[in-house]
């Protein structure tokens, strides 16, 4: 195999288009951008959702209904078989332990314990939030569990 027998495949380059060379270039003048107006003009941008003035459809569809999402609670979750990998028996377990080993970022966020995997260590684990198998874990382990 030699550098000059290489090839790419034919189409998989599309050359660059230059703009504002000249109208022998078919791209000068207006250098693609049409005629006059606010679109023509650098700095132009149009809003999100904007329909050139006419009623936008999220204006026009019904509204109908009740979300929960703007309200909902966002954990950072921990597995027990992280809490296995990471700390030592009889370790208490919290926000500032679970980011000083990087298994969370933030300490002041709610936290939640989930119950993948397996643990053996005693560890006294506090926590905003357990599931049923995550907590009956820590309990058959010797540990306990700190609701916050």
């Amino acid at each position: 195999m030699k550098l000059d027998e290489i090839l790419s495949s034919a189409g998989s380059y599309k050359n660059r288009k230059r703009i504002g060379r000249g109208t022998g270039s078919g791209h000068g003048k207006t250098s693609t951008r049409g005629t006059k107006g606010a679109g023509s003009r650098s700095g132009w941008k149009q809003r999100i959702g904007y329909e050139g003035g006419q009623n936008p459809i999220l204006a026009r569809i019904p509204k109908r209904g009740f979300s929960n999402f703007n309200f909902r609670t966002e954990f950072q979750v921990v597995n027990v078989a992280d809490l296995e990998k990471h700390f030592e028996a009889g370790a208490r377990v919290d926000g500032e332990a679970l980011t000083r080993v990087g298994l969370i970022r933030r300490a002041d966020q709610p936290l939640k314990i989930l119950g993948s995997g397996g643990l053996t260590k005693k560890l006294t684990v506090a926590a905003h939030k357990f599931s049923a198998s995550a907590a009956e874990k820590i309990a058959k382990a010797g540990g306990s569990v700190e609701r916050l």
